[in-house]
């Protein structure tokens, strides 16, 4: 059900008042490109299908770019489309250099780079660095014998004498991560799925393999990688039991610590060496697969002794699962203040987590909170990642039946893990048939049944819709000089119902946020003396709600259940 709380008529005139006023000519640009930026997470089988096969297609991300420039984003994140034998739906990769042909050819790739770079929007492409396929000819040739030249490419260990795995390890997707291959007499050890056999990143050649791909799409034109499990690249070389930890996962295997598998010390070796061959090419960047559980361990992704990445994915933020003010607080917090000054990079959505839109949707005030949520994500001192859908609230819905099921995982697991399909749906564009996904009798996943009501196109002519407040939300974080630039300062560290914090810049023009995580209306009286503003009145720039009028004192400031405040503080 829709909120009533809207983005309504009267703020779209708020809005043209608003940003005659903002302050842009005397800010200077980020120093990066990605210091601000807002990256859009692209799932290539479910964007757009040009070619009627019911699956999603680079073409069709080329087909949207006109779609993605008017959002506003800076750059697309596009999830793998190489060769691959589709078991984790092609993170299990049989070819570096190749693209698949069911998402199309090597030109069609090199069209959507010039056409993206036409429209100012940047490549980051998915670098699966943890492990290969079992197809790729290079497991092909290291599982034949113990004496081929790439015998020692993967993690291979002998048995115990009792002829069971080497020992407890647990693949994250569920079972035994040892895999029996009677050609060598071992086993092979497998994170994900036993098609997708783990490299050996102590092995130098590894190495040198995976730096010559990664020049070989820079040279094509992408300006980075989105780095996929890359805490994940090294084990214990002594292959200790993990320790056991209380209860069971849903595949019903007992947990287990995951101190020998995960997070490594060796892992930042490789992160700076990596870092080193992307710095030679202009405007790069690195994003990282980073699951940390807190501020201390994400800060040394950035690189303690050298640069490392220089977006690793803050987690703690958006997949928390709790709507409260108390809850994000501290998460945020940290984010902003114990990264010693790094730009933290904030998601909420992606391809293997259940939607924001259900997460956190309390079932009547869903679209008011999804603006909370979408202002959350923008209006901090951050990059931004919006996965594909989000900006329109598409929801998750995860199949009824074990037999509709695509991914492994939620056939596994079934019925306690249900997989990741609900989260892959196809993009609804509008209200014709596949939702203008396809023209295709069916699709590789059905289309969410609410996609008549709940579309681009739709949207697009709602002023009050989702998609209209993420465009003015990404606007206003380019156009503000206190959101590109300001510092984050936080406010009412003890309020248990709103979060708010001012984005101050150096000179002058501060904004202040709050955010209503209640399901009542709250009323905010903003003391500002200490931050060094005199200012008694907040001129509305955006609010996710028609506000009483444009200009509030800040000594009063009425907040409506789940509703979210965005004012320029005045002189």
């Amino acid at each position: 059900m829709r909120s009533r709380y809207f983005v309504g008529l009267p703020v779209l005139a708020i809005f043209v008042i608003t940003f005659a006023r903002l302050h842009t000519a005397s800010a200077q640009p980020p120093r990066d490109w990605w210091e601000n930026a807002v990256i859009y997470e692209i799932y290539p089988r479910s964007f757009g299908d040009t070619n009627g096969d019911g699956i999603g297609d680079l073409n069709g991300i080329t087909q949207h770019l006109d779609y993605l420039k008017d959002l506003g984003v800076d750059g697309i994140w596009i999830t793998p489309f190489y060769p691959s034998p589709q078991v984790d739906f092609g993170y299990d990769i049989s070819d570096y250099r190749g693209i698949d042909p069911q998402y199309g050819t090597m030109q069609d790739f090199d069209r959507l780079v010039a056409e993206a770079k036409k429209r100012n929007i940047r490549i980051i492409i998915d670098l699966v660095l943890n492990h290969t396929s079992d197809q790729h000819p290079w497991f092909i040739e290291s599982k034949s014998s113990r004496t081929n030249p790439k015998a020692d490419w993967y993690m291979w260990r002998d048995g115990k004498s009792n002829g069971q795995p080497p020992n407890n390890w647990i693949s994250l997707f569920g079972h035994s991560a040892w895999q029996y291959v009677s050609s060598r007499n071992q086993y092979y050890y497998h994170e994900f799925y036993k098609e997708q056999p783990d490299l050996n990143w102590r092995n130098p050649q590894v190495k040198n393999a995976m730096w010559d791909a990664v020049r070989f799409w820079m040279d094509r034109g992408v300006s980075g990688f989105r780095l996929d499990a890359i805490t994940a690249l090294f084990e214990d070389p002594e292959f200790r039991d993990e320790k056991f930890l209380p209860g069971y996962n849903a595949y019903g295997d007992r947990n287990v610590s995951r101190e020998y598998t995960d997070n490594l010390p060796q892992v930042h070796d490789i992160l700076r060496e990596l870092r080193g061959v992307t710095d030679k090419y202009s405007g790069s960047l690195l994003i990282g697969e980073t699951y940390l559980y807190n501020a201390k361990d994400l800060l040394k992704m950035y690189g303690l002794h050298g640069p490392e990445l220089q977006l690793p994915m803050d987690t703690q933020l958006g997949f928390q699962n709790h709507l409260s003010a108390s809850a994000f607080r501290r998460p945020l917090v940290e984010a902003e203040t114990e990264l010693e000054g790094h730009v933290p990079l904030f998601v909420f959505d992606n391809h293997d987590n259940d939607r924001s839109w259900n997460r956190y949707g309390d079932g009547v005030h869903n679209l008011a909170i999804a603006k909370l949520i979408a202002t959350l994500l923008l209006t901090p001192r951050c990059s931004a990642l919006v996965y594909y859908g989000q900006e329109i609230g598409m929801e998750e819905r995860a199949p009824q039946r074990k037999e509709d099921v695509r991914d492994p995982i939620g056939k596994i697991g079934w019925p306690k893990e249900k997989g990741r399909d609900g989260e892959r749906t196809p993009m609804q564009w509008n209200g014709n048939t596949d939702a203008g996904f396809s023209s295709a009798a069916q699709t590789w996943l059905p289309v969410e049944p609410d996609f008549k009501t709940r579309n681009v196109s739709l949207e697009a002519q709602q002023p009050g819709s989702l998609l209209n407040y993420y465009k003015a939300l990404i606007r206003l974080r380019k156009q503000n000089r206190a959101l590109r630039e300001g510092v984050f300062v936080p406010l009412d560290s003890e309020n248990g119902s709103v979060l708010s914090y001012l984005r101050k810049p150096q000179n002058g023009g501060a904004v202040l946020v709050a955010l209503n995580f209640s399901g009542t209306e709250q009323v905010m009286n903003f003391d500002l003396a200490a931050q060094g503003i005199s200012g008694k009145r907040a001129r509305t720039v955006l609010a996710s709600w028609a506000p009483p009028s444009e200009s509030m004192p800040v000594t009063h400031i009425e907040l409506p259940p789940f509703a979210a405040f965005v004012g320029e503080l005045e002189p």
